[in-house]
């Protein structure tokens, strides 16, 4: 079986058909049709799209629910086989959307994407914007509009997702999602549309950060950079080990001094047509650790197990900038990709060692497998000295104290400015991938002095907030621009495969951050 291509994430093609449901039907082949209707939290209406879809199969509502018993509760499954003849459908799936919420649907979408696998065509009526009916308040109570739309969008899309395998030449081929979606009734095509992309941003974030190490090592991101910078029209400037030592990349070459493999650093630009020098500019820096050893503070066994996906920063910013022109993002956007292997060997970098990171500032190191913030001071500190962005945003699976505090359901943001951080927070409400405010504490700000460089890289020993003082550590390489810190060490990886995630890499971000950017104008 040949490589994945991992680049191109295999995905549905979708349609809009406004219907009415029997004509779609009437022109697909039903042999393997998924036919998927909601049910609400409050159950079946008497009468009603649900109830007429059914009718279409020969099925009575009544009947079904006494039979079946579907639940309303999001993301719940019935799934009712069609006797074959002339019906339009082999299988109906009842699927539970609780009140509608776009969360609800969100998950529901995933539910409908799972099951979806393997499949020809599925066509379904949820989240459409039902016609008002004194009879039918059920369905319409599910008309959530087009942010409903793009969440169920969303959901089904990466729930169909399945990570890339790397199998041998006789090895079946994995379920890929069902080939053909179409989604009947009104639905907002451009926010549908537009929500499917932010999805296969997702998607490929996810599928290199899954990739394993022995195959993915900082050039081999940074020729995954250039494929994407062509197909996507982006510009690209890429730092080989020799370029980086020129001009002064101390905290890149310290981390990757350890690997057989040099560190990188990878420019990618996306500008939209008609840009000029009022158009603002975001710099977003993604964290580019292939893998984590832990350097000479070197990790127990058990905990290297997830760090081909210590790059995860890096691969959001990277599908983000993928995505940029197919969303029509309106401001100029740079992504670095700081890339390097922190991994144990003679040349590894040592505690107490002092590193001179871009333009000057020097750093005591205190643990060397607190390595993701120095390649980062060292990106951070080339945005603002020499592209002047007007916002400067990191993402990095930086912190064990983060996930300590927030567990795997929601990423800490920390920034200088209140409105940015309201910006990033609304964003994640709209997308699911959700941020809780973190402060940064001044009086955490001591703990970093050294004695002997101008910073040390981590807290002294009596301090804690692991995850602020990180954050404090970045802030003195973002100057003083406008700066926001995304730690996704607990949101970045999944121990599960189940709803809208897969085990392994979550791409947590890039739906976040493209949703962000599209709004920025």
């Amino acid at each position: 079986m040949p490589a994945p291509d991992l680049l191109t994430p295999t995905s549905s093609d979708w349609a809009v058909r406004p219907g009415p449901l029997a004509d779609v039907l009437a022109d697909l082949d039903p042999a393997d049709l998924l036919l998927a209707l909601p049910v609400a939290a409050d159950g079946f209406a008497g009468t009603g799209a649900t109830a007429d879809a059914l009718a279409l199969l020969g099925l009575d509502l009544a009947e079904v629910a006494a039979a079946y018993e579907p639940a309303g509760k999001a993301g719940s499954l019935t799934r009712i086989p069609v006797v074959p003849a002339d019906r339009a459908a082999r299988v109906v799936l009842l699927v539970g959307v609780g009140t509608g919420t776009p969360a609800e649907l969100r998950e529901a979408g995933a539910a409908v994407g799972r099951v979806g696998r393997g499949h020809a065509q599925l066509v379904t009526t949820i989240a459409a914007a039902a016609a008002a009916a004194a009879d039918d308040d059920a369905a319409a109570d599910l008309a959530g509009g087009s942010a409903g739309q793009a969440a169920f969008a969303e959901g089904l899309a990466l729930g169909g997702y399945s990570s890339p395998r790397w199998l041998g030449a006789d090895a079946p081929a994995p379920d890929g999602p069902v080939q053909s979606v179409v989604l009947c009734g009104s639905f907002d095509d451009v926010a549908v549309r537009a929500a499917v992309v932010r999805a296969r941003a997702t998607m490929l974030a996810r599928n290199l950060a899954v990739t394993p190490s022995n195959i993915k090592n900082p050039a081999w991101v940074a020729t995954q950079a250039r494929t994407v910078a062509r197909r996507t029209g982006l510009d690209i400037r890429v730092w080989t080990e020799r370029e980086l030592r020129a001009e002064g990349f101390g905290g890149l070459l310290a981390v990757g001094a350890g690997s057989v493999s040099p560190p990188r650093l990878v420019q990618v630009d996306y500008a939209p047509p008609g840009t000029d020098a009022a158009t603002p500019r975001v710099v977003l820096v993604g964290k580019g650790i292939t893998f984590d050893t832990g350097g000479l503070d070197l990790k127990p066994s058990e905990g290297m197990l997830a760090m081909k996906t210590d790059m995860s920063g890096a691969a959001v910013v990277l599908a983000v900038l993928a995505a940029c022109a197919e969303l029509g993002v309106e401001v100029r956007v740079t992504g670095l990709l700081a890339l390097a292997e922190n991994a144990l060997g003679g040349g590894s970098y040592r505690p107490s060692d002092v590193v001179t990171q871009y333009g000057g500032t020097t750093v005591e190191i205190g643990n060397t497998d607190a390595e993701g913030r120095l390649v980062m001071a060292d990106a951070l500190a080339y945005a603002d000295l020499t592209l002047e962005p007007d916002v400067l945003v990191d993402i990095a699976t930086l912190t064990g104290a983060a996930r300590v505090a927030l567990g795997r359901s929601m990423a800490p943001v920390f920034a200088t400015d209140d409105a940015l951080c309201e910006a990033l927070v609304r964003a994640g409400e709209a997308t699911g991938e959700l941020l809780w405010p973190f402060p940064l504490v001044e009086d955490y700000r001591p703990s970093l002095d050294s004695e002997v460089a101008d910073i040390n890289h981590i807290a002294g020993s009596a301090s804690g907030g692991g995850s602020i003082s990180a954050a404090l550590f970045l802030r003195e390489f973002a100057g003083s621009r406008r700066w926001a810190h995304l730690d996704i060490a607990g949101v970045g990886r999944s121990d599960v495969d189940r709803g809208l995630l897969t085990k392994g890499g979550t791409g947590f971000g890039a739906r976040l951050l493209l949703t962000w950017l599209e709004t920025m104008a």
